[in-house]
């Protein structure tokens, strides 16, 4: 019997952090329906927007949180709504306006965050640590009085010093924080730092047993998928992500690779998501579309090519068994229009597999010339279609006979 693992929560940031890609604006109808689809994918906390940003975010949060919060379809098995959350900074007027946003979702909490790298308390803030402390606890108190889910965030905790990190993460649990997010704001931290911090952070902080460490981790150096596992693997039960992993600079964990990481290799972490993966092309394609944002054809997942073959070994191999090449299946995660590309990587049994779909049968021998046709049109044109495949084929079908 498999051993019991932890629910994995899975909290989706697109259109809070994912709007923060530069030229990404969404309007509210646009992160309503987003935000619909999110739920019927089993997103468990949504991040529907930063309510103090501007009255348009405003809206769209509390729009999303009295039309979306409340939804069940597709959740029949997680058995509750998708928990609306807003973003708030260290300050009243921000919690208090988070607070108003969110208040009709039958679900609901607020993320207050404060930077604690001495970089950022010196620089940006021009605070001492200690004023840290106190504007945390003051600020996560509160929230507190407001809704019952607090999530805090000690923005850049990446390149915090872990010890004064302790201080503070156990001053704002003891103030009623329920979620601690440990950010790597920019990307900077490898995977196996960031999983001994969160590893560190949940032996070392007082009172870590009464609340669920979080990762959230950006792609600076390409890595904010490799080291959201590594905090998964060390201790944190929610991961913060993205469809397609939009985000600032070279944006966020990609929800779809953590999820299908997890899918894959069920024995190598304790934890189960609740995602239905079939959903994720279909949102991937709405998120793309709304966004403006094109995902990289060779996008993990997601992307066009991801389950697209052109070698001629790999052909073969996946003509007799898909999971030769594959890892997991194109319907797995919602893609159904998947064929071999013919190019001039490609072998025999996969032109013959394409022109028998196109209604071909030929002999040996002309066949042979088809291939050899073939071969030279891929080395004098970049995309052979299925147009000229068919017109290769036709030829030694009904060959022109000379008058």
């Amino acid at each position: 019997m498999p051993a019991a693992t932890d629910k994995l929560i899975i909290f989706d940031t697109s259109l809070r952090d994912g709007e923060q890609t530069p030229g990404v604006t969404l309007n509210t109808d646009e992160k309503i329906e987003i935000a619909t689809q999110l739920s019927r994918l089993g997103v468990d906390v949504l991040e529907a927007g930063f309510p103090i940003a501007s009255q348009g975010d405003f809206e769209a949060v509390q729009r999303i949180a009295r039309e979306v919060g409340p939804l069940m379809e597709g959740r029949e098995k997680i058995g509750q709504p998708m928990t609306i959350c807003g973003l708030a900074r260290a300050t009243e007027g921000d919690i208090r306006r988070c607070a108003e946003a969110i208040a009709d979702a039958p679900r609901k909490r607020i993320h207050v965050f404060l930077a604690t790298s001495d970089l950022h308390l010196k620089h940006k803030l021009k605070i001492d640590r200690a004023t840290c402390v106190q504007r945390a606890v003051a600020m996560v108190t509160l929230a507190k009085s407001l809704v019952d889910e607090i999530e805090f965030s000690p923005e850049d905790a990446g390149r915090s010093d872990p010890a004064f990190l302790c201080e503070v993460l156990a001053a704002v649990i003891e103030a009623g924080a329920t979620t601690l997010n440990i950010p790597d704001t920019v990307g900077y931290n490898l995977p196996s730092e960031y999983g001994n911090l969160i590893k560190y952070l949940n032996a070392n902080v007082k009172g870590a047993d009464k609340v669920v460490f979080s990762t959230h981790c950006h792609n600076d150096l390409g890595l904010a998928t490799a080291n959201t596992l590594a905090g998964i693997q060390n201790g944190a039960r929610q991961v913060e992500v993205t469809i397609n992993g939009m985000g600032e600079r070279a944006g966020n964990t990609a929800m779809e690779e953590v999820v299908m990481a997890i899918h894959t290799h069920p024995d190598m972490f304790p934890v189960h998501h609740t995602i239905n993966t079939e959903l994720f092309f279909p949102i991937s394609r709405l998120v793309s579309e709304l966004s403006g944002l094109v995902v990289q054809r060779n996008k993990a997942i997601v992307g066009r090519n991801a389950f697209l073959h052109e070698s001629g070994i790999h052909q073969d191999g996946v003509l007799k068994n898909r999971s030769t090449y594959e890892i997991m299946t194109p319907e797995s995660v919602g893609v159904t229009d998947i064929a071999l590309v013919l190019g001039k990587h490609s072998g025999r049994n996969a032109l013959r597999s394409r022109g028998a779909e196109m209604g071909f049968q030929l002999n040996d021998d002309a066949f042979q010339r088809v291939f050899d046709d073939f071969k030279a049109l891929c080395d004098s044109k970049k995309n052979v279609s299925d147009d000229d495949v068919r017109a290769i084929f036709e030829k030694e079908s009904h060959p022109i006979v000379a008058l």
